[in-house]
């Protein structure tokens, strides 16, 4: 059997697999300069199929995982990406074809890898006590080497770890290095189950509790305060029955409503509550914070379903116009009693809704270093901008929220380009929240190769800081992260 790609949209031109596992020494600059204090590494992750599907339509999220870093010093920056090698990949590299069928539907593999993990590692690279590792939601974690982005292997916590996948959106609170965490489906595809776990800083598991959410759904991201955890369940539905008769894992159900699960940190799963709102759609939350009684949760909504490759239940076509989502605050009266606001009564729901930004878009990031706290700035990438038509296509724009003044900065990627997940870097360690730099890399699609631009973050709409140009096209990447060099000395064995 030939290893050949077929010719369809997502798998060609830009969007076709790269399948090189690169060293790039000194990356090009070519406007600006690399500012001489960034000392770091900003670790990004990739989907980028080794082979073909043999599942027809098969969607982007089931491409293997390309780890990728830039390593800044002394005004200069090396790239490197290599291959996360999951038990899948190797399988798959020593059959030279793709043994595994669609996404996240085992009932479609080939006999041959029966029971093994199904995991790609492609939506996150995450560090904590001294470990860097490739998360996917449906999986455990995969540990990499932080220098040569080596698979070291799969990463259990030391058998800690009871669910049978974990969360790719890990939160760190800044106060006492613990991260906190969780896994959905967590006994298995389309399992109601959720377990939540925290981990002190030296990476030990403190904390551990389970509990069924209202229906089976993708909870992607979470909301982490001080005080609270929240489990956002959004009808994108998952159903046994319908992965057996082949049809995509999730399903976009227009008659269930939404339901946040509020839990207090180190809670038990009967402290659980859910408080209840109308349909509507919503995936990664830019950041959260409560007062001790009040929880404050901002993420982009939309009126549907986000994604077009899950169906609408109802048969009702996709439309990208109610999918657009519009950075919000949804607010919870902890002190109220779920089901007090009269949802399926008067249609009032158990918390309020307060739209942010009149823009469009997704992949919002904040300051990390006020994750769990009380915060006034993040960034997003933009698909729509009122009274901004310049062409181009995906995300044309990032877009830097000033939520004190309700105001938004924008930035257009250019022709024929279109921006990824940005990311926030502080100019110093004692910095004030959003002083420093908005990391983003382009895809310049007319000329086949992407950049990776620096950008300050309290003037976004200004000439980059840097333009650092790549000889060499990046395929589409999920989510990353920044890690300072002195973090990076405090590396476990």
């Amino acid at each position: 059997m030939v290893t050949r790609f077929p010719d369809i949209p997502q798998l060609s031109g830009f969007n076709a697999p790269l399948r090189v596992e690169a060293d790039i020494y000194d990356l090009e600059v070519s406007q600006g300069e690399i500012p001489p204090q960034l000392d770091g590494t900003y670790y990004r992750i990739v989907c980028d199929r080794q082979f073909p599907s043999f599942v027809q339509g098969d969607i982007p999220f089931n491409a293997d995982g390309m780890a990728t870093s830039f390593r800044f010093k002394a005004g200069h920056v090396d790239y490197k990406s290599r291959y996360v090698r999951t038990p899948r990949f190797n399988a798959e590299r020593a059959a030279r074809r793709a043994l595994f069928g669609a996404y996240r539907n085992p009932f479609t593999d080939d006999p041959s890898v029966t029971g093994m993990v199904r995991g790609v590692a492609n939506t996150n690279l995450y560090w904590h006590a001294g470990k860097l590792l490739a998360l996917k939601e449906d999986s455990p974690p995969i540990r990499i080497d932080p220098d040569t982005l080596e698979t070291i292997g799969e990463y259990t916590y030391d058998g800690a770890l009871t669910g049978q996948t974990f969360t790719a959106h890990p939160k760190l609170d800044p106060r006492t290095g613990e991260m906190v965490c969780f896994g959905f489906a967590a006994k298995g595809e389309t399992t109601p189950d959720i377990v939540y776990y925290e981990m002190d800083r030296d990476g030990r598991v403190i904390h551990e509790t389970w509990f069924q959410a209202p229906y089976p759904s993708m909870v992607h991201d979470f909301a982490v305060t001080q005080n609270f955890v929240v489990f956002p369940v959004i009808p994108l539905t998952s159903d046994m029955e319908r992965l057996k008769t082949g049809q995509p894992h999730f399903g976009w159900d227009p008659d269930k409503d939404v339901f946040l699960g509020v839990l207090p940190r180190k809670g038990t799963g009967r402290q659980v509550r859910w408080y209840r709102g109308s349909n509507r759609f919503a995936s990664h939350i830019m950041g959260a914070y409560d007062d001790g009684r009040y929880l404050h949760i901002d993420t982009p909504v939309a009126q549907s379903n986000y994604f077009p490759w899950f169906p609408d239940l109802s048969g009702a076509p996709y439309d990208p116009e109610r999918a657009k989502g519009h950075l919000s605050r949804w607010t919870i009266d902890t002190a109220a009693d779920p089901g007090a606001g009269g949802h399926g009564t008067d249609g009032g729901d158990d918390f309020t809704e307060t739209r942010l930004t009149d823009c469009s878009g997704e992949f919002p990031r904040m300051d990390d270093r006020y994750e769990t706290l009380p915060y006034h700035w993040g960034v997003l990438a933009l698909n729509h901008v009122p009274d901004d038509e310049r062409p181009g296509m995906g995300f044309r724009w990032l877009g830097a929220v000033d939520l004190d003044r309700r105001r938004t900065t924008t930035r257009w990627a250019g022709p024929d380009s279109c921006f990824y997940e940005p990311l926030f870097v502080p100019a110093r360690p004692d910095a004030a929240e959003g002083e420093g730099y908005v990391m983003a890399i382009v895809g310049r699609y007319a000329e086949m190769r992407s950049d990776l631009l620096i950008l300050d973050a309290q003037r976004l709409d200004a000439p980059p800081v840097a333009t650092v140009k790549l000889p060499i096209r990046l395929p589409y990447g999920l989510h990353g992260n920044w890690l300072d060099a002195s973090e990076l000395a405090q590396r476990a064995d």
